[in-house]
């Protein structure tokens, strides 16, 4: 097992070779939650006997001493391992399973490791025509879609840094304490825009009703691949279905950059109405499985933490939220 830092160009090289790499796995996105989470990030590889990448991983470390536990990837919905051959994820996971202490966003078998299932994903192939796609969504989809047009529901691409800043990090703030959960830092975005924004790989779209920002979403895209990742919307209208127009405009955006896949992003398996909501597009539902090596998962321990956090978010001011997340966000990994 090799370590790599993760600007070195053989493991660029590497990832963009692999056909079924996706923005998570671009350099960018870890080296962005390093910089803002205070982490060292690093890729963990095999090699054949020239020298070449044969798999590999993505990896993040807290800075809390030697015995820290490794992620691959902190907040993050799924990072599967890449490899260029069967044999060689079998490799991977060999020498995964010895390292210890370790955190796998993604599938990989063999002795040592240990899978759960942590949620679910859904998965949208996608087609040189998006109305072709259109036609295949649930009925309900098309006529949502078809309301919010009516109603005059307008979505523009983010433009200008203060988009994400200001204007979606506004009703991503409101969203969030809603649902009773902490925000993200404001630097968070600032860099995501700085780092993956201005690389064009990532897009932000806004619905608007008149001149109200009514809805938002963050999309990240590489590799021919699309992966929603934050969303923020403003319950008042709700009723105008300004989600559902965001998420069209998005799948037709991706269609005409020749896009392979729309990944609608990680659903908690108790959440069925997101569930219903995202398999009405047409997407697959498939499990999302993280592996755990030289860990025990306490689920049971973290949700508890969750629901008492939640509880006080919800009743307490928006600054709250804002301040638990500056605050302790990083620690959520």
């Amino acid at each position: 097992m090799l370590t790599l830092e993760l600007d070195d160009p053989q493991w660029g090289a590497f990832v963009s070779s692999c056909a079924d790499a996706g923005p998570f796995h671009h350099p960018a996105w870890a080296q962005l939650l390093a910089e803002c989470y205070a982490l060292r990030p690093f890729a963990l590889v095999t090699s054949n006997a020239g020298g070449a990448i044969e798999a590999g991983i993505p990896v993040l470390e807290p800075l809390r001493g030697r015995r820290s536990r490794l992620l691959s990837l902190p907040f993050t919905d799924a990072c599967p391992p890449l490899a260029r051959s069967e044999h060689a994820r079998r490799r991977l996971a060999a020498e995964l399973a010895l390292v210890g202490r370790l955190e796998v966003r993604g599938p990989l078998e063999g002795a040592g490791l240990v899978p759960r299932v942590r949620g679910v994903t859904h998965v949208l192939e996608l087609e040189h025509d998006p109305e072709s796609l259109r036609s295949r969504f649930r009925s309900q989809m098309r006529r949502n879609v078809g309301r919010a047009e009516r109603e005059g529901i307008v979505v523009r691409r983010g433009e200008a840094r203060a988009d994400l800043l200001d204007t979606f990090y506004a009703l991503h703030l409101r969203t969030r304490r809603r649902q009773g959960v902490p925000v993200q830092p404001r630097r968070f975005f600032g860099l995501l825009w700085d780092r993956l924004f201005e690389r064009g790989l990532g897009t932000l779209l806004l619905a608007y009703s008149g001149p109200t920002p009514v809805a938002g979403a963050v999309f990240l895209a590489w590799n021919r691949a699309v992966t929603y990742k934050f969303g923020a919307s403003d319950p008042a209208y709700w009723g105008l279905r300004p989600n559902n127009l965001l998420f069209w405009e998005a799948i037709r955006e991706a269609c005409g950059r020749g896009d392979r896949t729309f990944n609608f992003g990680r659903t908690e398996l108790d959440n069925r109405g997101l569930r219903e909501f995202k398999s009405g597009w047409g997407a697959r539902e498939e499990p999302l499985v993280y592996t755990f090596a030289g860990l025990a998962p306490h689920a049971e321990a973290h949700s508890l933490v969750l629901r008492v956090l939640g509880t006080a978010i919800r009743r307490s001011p928006a600054w709250v939220c804002r301040a638990v997340g500056e605050v302790g966000y990083r620690y959520a990994a």
